[in-house]
């Protein structure tokens, strides 16, 4: 009579789980192992998915309200939060799904070449998101020196010194951060970007009340400037604008950096990140709108000067624009990361040491390359931000709007009455 079989004890089943982690790890890529380390907790992933989404392009929202008045730019910014939200978590579910069938995916790619086929992955996934990542380091890099220069032109109204000179020291800046070897390492760096971006959204409002409150405020117009035909495209404007500040495009990333097992975890992450999405976005559309009307500006903290003449003390703008552009050097590392694990995969190798010369050597160079090449850009094309609304809208619609609910829909195949089907 043969014995039945004893099931492991819960010992015996975490050395399997780490034996099996260990295997999966010697079969990864050396983007996937050196950038993507899976070594996180939920509070670490709530730092980088802030930091991703809670930018200085937030100080951009009372410059949408305006195109939409009070209803409907409220309207827009709430109904952005709850789809923005429902669709990484839709994501999120994908992505846990997978890695509990033993298939975890680490890259917004992977998951396109297992779900839709390698077609869509290589020729419109891998493309779209490598253009909104970098193309959100290249305006980072642009409007780090565009802050560096408005603190220049306030301290010394006189000074010749042009933007691309400011580009080039903010790109230095960069160059130093860019050389943080993984995702994970950034997890402090992120966690001061979350401080900062409170901290200048606190600034921004408390100014725009300040300015709102006073004499020295303009006179506040809320009606829709220009003619039928400029409202409409100004309303597309606006909700593009929306959709860029909400976009993240880098959710499977983000969510690899995520130790095992990750059920549950990304959520946690998300809540926090929405805790402050909704203390900062709110804060800085309603009292920008407020304050400015109708006359509120691209950049709202380009509205504390007037001819030149501070609305409130220097030392209150020079402070915020500092947290600006701290915030702004986290941001485009976090966003440049998808470009390192790529560099990584192409040149450096899995098999050597992280820290071996055969890889330092490469990882060096060719980081230190792109983020010079997106500092040229940057310099040489100082209206680069209004490409990269363009690239922005059409790149983060597809990849934060509509193929988190494609890629839940395939993977599951909810019911037709499911809220979750298309």
């Amino acid at each position: 009579m043969g014995t039945l079989p004893v099931p492991p004890s819960s010992e015996d089943a975490k050395v399997i789980g780490q034996e099996e982690a260990h295997d999966q790890e010697r079969q990864l890529d050396a983007g996937a192992l050196f950038v993507l380390k899976s070594k996180g907790s939920w509070v670490h992933c709530g730092y980088h998915l802030t930091t991703s989404i809670v930018a200085p392009a937030l100080l951009s929202l009372p410059y949408a309200f305006t195109f939409l008045g009070w209803a409907a730019g409220i309207l827009c910014l709430v109904i952005g939060a709850i789809v923005t939200f429902y669709n990484y978590n839709l994501l999120s579910l994908v992505l846990e799904h997978h890695a509990q069938l033993g298939h975890r995916h680490l890259r917004f790619r992977d998951m396109a070449r297992d779900i839709l086929g390698p077609g869509w992955s290589r020729y419109f996934v891998g493309p779209s998101q490598f253009l909104v990542c970098y193309g959100a380091v290249v305006a980072c890099t642009l409007l780090g020196g565009q802050c560096m220069k408005a603190v220049y032109l306030l301290s010394n109204p006189t000074g010749t010194m042009k933007l691309y000179e400011f580009v080039i020291i903010f790109g230095c800046l960069m160059l130093f951060l860019a050389q943080i070897p993984s995702f994970h390492s950034m997890r402090h760096i992120n966690l001061v970007s979350v401080v900062l971006c409170l901290a200048y959204s606190a600034c921004t409002t408390a100014a725009c009340i300040y300015i709102g409150s006073s004499s020295k405020g303009p006179h506040k117009d809320y009606s829709l400037k220009g003619n039928t035909q400029n409202r409409v495209f100004g309303v597309f404007n606006a909700n593009a604008i929306i959709a860029t500040t909400f976009g993240n495009g880098i959710i499977p990333e983000i969510q690899a950096t995520i130790a095992p097992p990750v059920k549950g975890k990304m959520f946690k992450g998300l809540c926090l990140c929405y805790a402050v999405v909704t203390m900062t976005f709110s804060s800085v559309a309603i009292s920008g709108y407020w304050a400015f009307g109708n006359q509120a500006e691209g950049l709202i903290l380009s509205n504390f000067l007037d001819d030149g003449k501070p609305l409130v003390p220097k030392w209150f703008i020079f402070m915020t624009n500092l947290f600006t552009i701290l915030q702004l050097s986290a941001v485009g590392v976090v966003y440049l990361q998808p470009t390192n694990e790529v560099l990584e995969r192409a040149f450096v190798d899995p098999t050597s040491e992280e820290f071996s010369t055969r890889n330092v050597i490469p990882r060096l160079v060719f980081r230190s390359l792109s983020v010079v090449l997106a500092t040229i850009i940057a310099a040489m094309l100082p209206f680069f931000g209004d490409i990269n609304s363009v690239i922005g809208a059409f790149g983060f619609i597809p990849l934060d709007f509509i193929l988190p609910v494609v890629f839940y829909n395939l993977t599951f195949k909810p019911s037709k009455k499911s809220p979750f089907s298309c």
